[in-house]
């Protein structure tokens, strides 16, 4: 609460760097975002997640939850899997939150954890634009993924097909391009900001 007194158009956000992800933490976060709400309706209540659990997001947002951020490497399920190894969820589940979240018409942006090589091989472009057709995200937050490139471009090859890459700079602009209404950035915006994208790359 003392952040958003005193900081105009204030985010706070659960699960930040190696905290863990929140969702498995509910029991504290759920009262926790409904005591924020219970005080003021002011600042933007961020969660990053691997949206994992859906029923327990749902809860959350009930509590009064703005936004949430979740991160991939991919969106296709094999090269999901072989790099996140999930347990006891899977890849639909992830896209299960994101649609909900859409449905309660709440800010979603993904965390989308890129390799050159990977990420603007035809193969991942093609299916990030069928993505983008059927899950309209509001923000892409484009990270480098912090992983031994040489791995993990083996490893992506075992499971998945990648063409000759595009480059990021063309991907990023073509996506731009087909999807004006997706913003592109690196931090989790304020509410104040919602739908306001920053200016395309040159």
């Amino acid at each position: 609460m003392a952040h958003i007194d005193r900081v105009p158009m204030a985010v706070v956000s659960f699960g930040q760097g190696c905290e863990g992800d929140p969702l498995l933490a509910a029991g504290v976060v759920e009262p926790a975002i409904a005591r924020i709400r219970r005080a003021t309706a002011e600042g933007t209540i961020n969660l990053n997640t691997n949206g994992s659990l859906p029923p327990v997001l749902e809860r959350l947002f009930d509590a009064g939850l703005d936004s949430i951020r979740i991160s991939l490497n991919s969106v296709r399920p094999e090269c999901y899997t072989a790099y996140f190894r999930p347990r006891k969820y899977r890849f639909e589940d992830v896209l299960r939150s994101i649609d909900m979240a859409l449905e309660r018409r709440k800010h979603v942006a993904i965390n989308y954890l890129n390799c050159p090589g990977v990420t603007d091989s035809p193969e991942e472009v093609d299916a990030l634009r069928a993505f983008l057709g059927r899950h309209p995200i509001d923000m892409i937050q484009w990270r480098n993924l912090n992983f031994d490139p040489l791995l993990y471009h083996h490893r992506m090859r075992r499971v998945a097909p990648l063409g000759n890459a595009v480059g990021v700079k063309n991907l990023i602009r073509n996506i731009e391009k087909e999807f004006p209404a997706v913003a592109h950035g690196y931090f989790n915006p304020p509410k104040e900001r919602f739908g306001k994208k920053k200016a395309p790359v040159a």
